[in-house]
């Protein structure tokens, strides 16, 4: 990207400005600027985004009078210029980011109500997905993404022995079933284990530890999902991964994913490099 300007933006879903997310979202806005970046952010509480799926998401009449689909109906809105203001606005945040950073409370193992209603609403059919064009042929292939949240629970309950179970499983929907289906670069996501039993020295380090990555954010290496080169990509062929794919891994200790794990065990670390 030598000579381009990058644009990041950064998802923030907390309500509160004086908390440690807010704090880290400040500190990603910082450090990345100081590289030169330019930065846009959506902060969701601030902005009262509306995140309630709802026939005002398109404008002028359906095109089905009697039967609503949302899926459709917000495709051929896409298609024609009719999506809702909030939304467009979103969209084109989007498209002009190289780098998308979710940054957001981790709420009973997932994104805050907010924030997954900004995915439903913005990530449509037809702007950030198809059947034709998903996952690693994705509509967001050229972007990269990564989740920066923070756990209630410490690390070892997040761990493949603790009560919580292993990160990398609970990740899976996440970072596979949004992030990388619609073909972004997924990154390592960067999680702050139990900031609010943390000391304000230790929430100190995990600010500068943020800041220190995002200065060379775009020479990491994205998480590997199972190509889709591997798969029957047709609905005669299910979408399966090919026999071949299944014989070549017929001898290893371990499946190809968390989510392709043919039975085996779990590939280690496969959603999160810093797993233990």
């Amino acid at each position: 990207m030598a000579g381009k300007q990058k644009n990041a933006l950064i998802v923030f879903a907390h309500q509160e400005k004086t908390s440690f997310n807010s704090a880290l979202k400040d500190a990603a806005v910082e450090s990345l600027k100081k590289t030169g970046w330019n930065v846009t952010v959506s902060d969701l509480y601030e902005m009262k985004f509306n995140a309630v799926l709802s026939r005002d998401d398109i404008i002028g009449n359906p095109k089905n009078l009697n039967h609503f689909n949302y899926s459709s109906e917000t495709m051929e809105a896409w298609k024609e210029g009719r999506l809702s203001e909030d939304i467009v606005e979103e969209q084109k945040k989007l498209l002009c980011a190289d780098l998308v950073v979710f940054q957001f409370p981790f709420y009973w193992f997932g994104m805050p109500a907010i924030m997954k209603g900004w995915v439903e609403r913005v990530f449509l059919p037809g702007f950030a997905y198809t059947f034709q064009s998903m996952y690693d042929n994705g509509h967001f292939k050229n972007k990269k993404a990564l989740l920066s949240i923070t756990t209630g629970g410490t690390s070892t309950m997040y761990s493949p022995q603790g009560i919580n179970g292993d990160i990398n499983v609970v990740l899976w929907p996440l970072q596979n079933g949004i992030l990388h289906f619609c073909g972004f670069q997924v990154l390592s996501p960067q999680i702050f284990w139990s900031p609010g039993y943390a000391t304000p020295e230790d929430r100190t380090k995990m600010t500068e530890t943020w800041k220190a990555r995002l200065e060379n954010i775009l020479q990491e290496d994205p998480i590997h999902f199972v190509p889709n080169i591997m798969f029957d990509m047709t609905f005669q062929g299910g979408f399966m991964l090919k026999k071949e794919a299944k014989e070549d891994n017929a001898n290893d200790h371990c499946g190809l994913s968390v989510g392709q794990h043919l039975g085996k065990a779990l590939p280690p670390n496969n959603q999160y490099k810093g797993a233990k």
